[in-house]
């Protein structure tokens, strides 16, 4: 009879339960992708992301556990470095979030003209942590970006409404000019309810080796038609970039294959 070392049984649940870990977080992303299909791609993505996390941080402490660690004391000093951490940052995380819905549901864009409470003007920049306009006397005024999620905005830009733009944001693997190709044949399919005259746009914002960011404008054409655009755009987003990331996955392969240099 074999006798094993005491820790042999122990390392042994430690790597199945990181392997399931695995396994759960790989499921649990594509159930929110499919449950989120025809939400804006950014909240999907960030949900999914999200979601693989909090998978991760459940499967490592059962892990530890299985191992015979006290992981009670770990759980507390995280939580309490996240508790002071959030209450240390708390206005520029409260500036930082808004900034990042602002992108996906502010009814405007760089250039336009609007009007938040008391201040209106011309949209210069949009940072992480305010949204500058210039006023109409040519001064600069710099709005922090939660003042969006606490009070209305009125874009003043002639016809605004049948502009819809949606931030987009591409892993580095994905061929961009393929992915606009596909996309663009995916809205032909929506002419009917687009603006002949302004064809979709695909606008570069910019691009690491990590990621690709762009924004995508489209202009509708009826009022009636906006909300249902939108869903439409979000569900073609949705499946043109899975189909963009199927195709990405071959491209180390073929690379090694030819012999090329990455």
């Amino acid at each position: 009879m074999v006798d094993f070392p005491p820790l042999f049984f122990p390392l042994v649940f430690f790597g199945v339960t990181l392997g399931l870990t695995w396994l759960v977080a790989y499921i649990a992303e594509l159930a929110i992708w499919g449950l989120m299909r025809q939400s804006n791609p950014l909240v999907t993505s960030a949900a999914q992301r999200l979601g693989v996390v909090i998978v991760w941080l459940v499967g490592v402490v059962i892990a530890f556990q299985e191992l015979g660690v006290g992981v009670d004391i770990l759980l507390l000093v995280i939580g309490l470095l996240g508790v002071a951490a959030i209450v240390a940052l708390r206005q520029p995380l409260e500036n930082f979030g808004a900034k990042y819905f602002a992108d996906v549901y502010a009814p405007f864009k760089i250039g336009d003209t609007i009007r938040v409470g008391d201040h209106a003007g011309k949209v210069l920049e949009v940072n992480a942590m305010a949204t500058v306009i210039l006023s109409e006397d040519d001064h600069l005024i710099g709005l922090p970006n939660s003042i969006f999620l606490r009070q209305s905005v009125v874009n003043l830009t002639p016809q605004a409404w049948k502009e819809l733009v949606v931030p987009i944001t591409l892993p580095g693997s994905i061929d961009v000019a393929g992915f606009e190709s596909d996309m663009l044949k995916r809205l032909a399919k929506l002419r009917v309810r687009l603006d002949r005259r302004y064809p979709p746009v695909f606008t570069l914002k910019s691009r690491t080796a990590l990621a690709t960011d762009l924004v995508l404008t489209v202009m509708v054409r009826r009022p009636e038609d906006r909300d249902p655009v939108q869903t439409e755009v979000n569900v073609r987003l949705t499946e043109a970039i899975e189909k963009a990331r199927g195709g990405a996955s071959e491209t180390p392969v073929a690379r090694e294959a030819s012999g090329t240099t990455p």
